[in-house]
């Protein structure tokens, strides 16, 4: 028996279904250090403190709403 939730989770229903898909891509083809390359966009001016800020409060509430999606 398969768990609705979860199902909900991993559906077309979950509007971070898309996000997850390319986080995992990502995480997949991405060689580098993650640090060191927003450091380097932050150096660079192309990010500001403040997304990376909202970046990481997103991801955080991604993660504790979909745990098993970034194993």
């Amino acid at each position: 028996m398969s768990n609705p939730l979860y199902q909900a989770l991993n559906g077309n229903n979950n509007p971070y279904a898309q996000i997850i898909a390319d986080v995992q891509r990502l995480k997949q083809t991405f060689n580098g250090n993650p640090r060191d390359e927003v450091q380097r966009l932050l150096n660079a001016g192309k990010i500001t403190q403040e997304q990376v800020n909202n970046a990481v409060n997103f991801a955080q509430q991604i993660i504790k709403s979909n745990p098993n999606s970034f194993m």
